[in-house]
């Protein structure tokens, strides 16, 4: 995110511009959707398997509703717009759902 210039963009989602603010904003963003990964499908997240497959399945709806719509949508943007940064955002995204779901998975495993 940073080498692509997206921290300051995510910044002005609030009205700031630099890249620490995007940075903390995006952290903060991160927290909430992985609580919105945990609390409520933490019933799907029973095997390490089936949990990185969940977790990839939410990474990409969170790529789609996150940076394709809701970020160009507050910005003035244009909606689902698919380029180089579009792919290499779609590969965070997927890496952070998988990794979310093994954590969780793990995490719920030692709760049992």
């Amino acid at each position: 995110m940073a080498i692509m210039g997206m921290l300051p963009m995510v910044a002005s989602l609030v009205g700031l511009s630099s890249a620490p603010a995007g940075f903390g904003i995006h952290m903060v963003i991160s927290i909430l959707i992985g609580l919105g990964l945990t609390v409520p499908f933490a019933g799907l997240l029973s095997s390490y398997g089936k949990g990185t497959l969940v977790g990839l399945g939410y990474g990409a709806l969170w790529w789609v509703l996150g940076a394709l719509v809701v970020m160009p949508a507050v910005l003035g943007m244009p909606l689902f717009m698919i380029d180089t940064m579009a792919g290499l955002s779609l590969m965070g995204h997927l890496a952070y759902g998988a990794i979310l779901a093994l954590v969780a998975v793990r995490v719920l495993k030692g709760r049992a």
